[in-house]
């Protein structure tokens, strides 16, 4: 019997937590975060909208001109084959900042911007991590859990001779190394692959940063909200108010993961040996050759570090500006007393308009005198509908045609670069050298093949299609010559192709800039 009350109290204990874990999952779905994951079918197109468009070096965009760029990119979608939502850029936008995926806020000079939300920015952090070859766990994770483990711990205990003896310990081991460094002893400087790890796990750490910035933002943009909802309800003196939110506001940097982050972050930009100090790291973090694997956009944003923190810090900040702003002009223009003689009014007119409704008819009416002089307006001026507005062109006239016919090649040498000829090119130099430049190929080619937008098709097979790599320091001259026979000269990336473009439609290409005509 003992046995089978055990049994009974276990699956009684299993229902419970089961019952909690079930609740606690389902509040978390109902986060925009897992919002917008879980929206299968448009989830990746809005994903990818905000990753082509929002940066860590571009964090918000003007109203008017992210419409247009989306309206573009779902363009571009439609002509790829792919299904987009119905709807205008502008509705699209609205509704996500609906569904608290985008922030929409005004700037000082009254211009609207679109920003990502701390949800959103955790859903891109999702996809890169699902996305990404390389794992997070490594040798410099784990270091860097032994050392917060150890640094916690150490604050933590009140011990003083515990706190000596490991100050001691780590004093004694730094000595021995800088004995030995001093002695002459060998440098064993990290690996590439040491590097790429602890790149990885230093990129992780700062990628969580602007989120952080964000929820606290976002926190306090909670705060504003509530607390002039409590200041126009009027239920609480103003003082009250001041006090709670002052509460709730120290209550969120000292608490809060994300109010810490920020206070951290504070005490770092005020701290210009530390700031020195973190910029020379950086530097030497990207001197070393591991360096050259991370693409020119991974090596800006980590020597942009300093500068994200503080557009990250401005944000909060100017979230707290407007909130004091708001506090400051409610306390300065609101007038308990004449308030109070405004609600006294109200309901002396509503009580005699109770007494008057007990014997009035249902016509009656009665006159007030509302004070105000008549204002005497002159006639304005109208303009009425006319349908001549609304009329369409005049039909177009029949050309019988005549001498000076254009030429269908004349036409044909006006429009885009001859994609096909040149993939043609390619592959034949390809197939004679194992590797061959993007200007070689276009000296190769006949004349009627060398014209200006030539040079523009065969940057495209390059890059895009035969994974060329441009190097913005190494050019060269392209001699190109026009339809009419002019040359023209034009300085251009000098690709080396050494894979032979994969066939594809034929894309127009825009112009070239010209360096200098000859």
């Amino acid at each position: 019997m003992s046995a089978t009350w055990l049994n009974a109290t276990e699956g009684v204990r299993g229902v419970s937590t089961i019952v909690g874990d079930l609740a606690r999952v389902r509040s978390a779905f109902r986060k925009p975060t897992l919002t917008l994951l879980a929206r299968r079918k448009w989830a990746p197109l809005i994903l990818a909208v905000f990753t082509s468009q929002f940066s860590r070096d571009r964090p918000r965009i003007p109203a008017e001109q992210f419409h247009a760029q989306v309206e573009t990119l779902l363009d571009e979608l439609r002509l790829a084959g792919e299904e987009v939502p119905d709807g205008t850029a502008r509705d699209l936008c609205r509704g996500w900042v609906d569904g608290q995926w985008l922030s929409l806020s005004a700037t000082e000079d009254d211009v609207e911007e679109y920003g990502l939300t701390s949800h959103a920015q955790e859903a891109l952090g999702v996809i890169d991590r699902l996305d990404s070859d390389r794992l997070e766990f490594g040798e410099s994770r784990i270091k860097t859990i032994l050392e917060t483990a150890r640094r916690v711990a150490t604050e933590a205990n009140p011990d003083r001779e515990e706190r000596l003896r490991r100050l001691d310990e780590e004093i004694g081991r730094l000595t021995v190394e800088r004995d030995r460094i001093a002695a002459g002893g060998d440098i064993q400087a990290a690996t590439v692959e040491q590097m790429l790890d602890r790149y990885n796990n230093l990129n992780a750490l700062l990628a969580a940063l602007p989120g952080d910035f964000l929820r606290v933002s976002e926190a306090v943009k909670r705060i504003h909200r509530d607390i002039v909802a409590e200041l126009r309800a009027d239920q609480r003196r103003s003082g009250e108010v001041l006090d709670d939110y002052l509460r709730q506001a120290d209550r969120l940097m000292q608490e809060s993961q994300e109010g810490r982050a920020f206070t951290g972050a504070v005490d770092l930009l005020r701290d210009e040996v530390l700031m020195d100090d973190l910029s020379e790291d950086l530097d030497a973090i990207l001197a070393h050759e591991f360096a050259e694997r991370l693409t020119p956009a991974q090596r800006i944003e980590l020597r942009r570090t300093v500068y994200g923190i503080h557009r990250g810090m401005d944000t909060v900040l100017a979230q707290r500006r407007r909130l004091s702003a708001t506090l400051r002009t409610h306390m300065a223009r609101h007038d308990p007393l004449r308030d109070r003689e405004l609600d006294e009014a109200l309901r002396v007119a509503d009580t005699e308009m109770l007494r008057w409704m007990e014997t009035a008819g249902p016509r009656a009416r009665v006159p007030v005198d509302l004070g105000l002089a008549q204002v005497e307006i002159g006639h304005l001026r109208a303009r009425l509908y006319d349908p001549q507005n609304d009329a369409p062109p005049p039909p177009l006239e029949t050309h019988a045609g005549g001498e000076d016919t254009v030429d269908f090649d004349d036409v044909r040498k006006q429009g885009g670069p001859t994609l096909a000829a040149l993939r043609a090119a390619i592959e034949e130099a390809l197939g004679e050298y194992e590797s061959v430049t993007a200007a070689e190929v276009f000296d190769a080619l006949p004349d009627d093949l060398r014209r200006p937008v030539e040079i523009l098709g065969l940057l495209h097979l390059s890059v895009i299609e035969a994974g060329a790599e441009p190097d913005p320091g190494d050019t060269a001259v392209f001699e190109a010559i026009r339809p009419g026979g002019d040359r023209r000269s034009f300085r251009a990336p000098n690709l080396l192709l050494t894979g032979v473009p994969s066939a594809g439609p034929d894309i127009p290409a825009a112009a070239a800039d010209e360096e200098s005509p000859r």
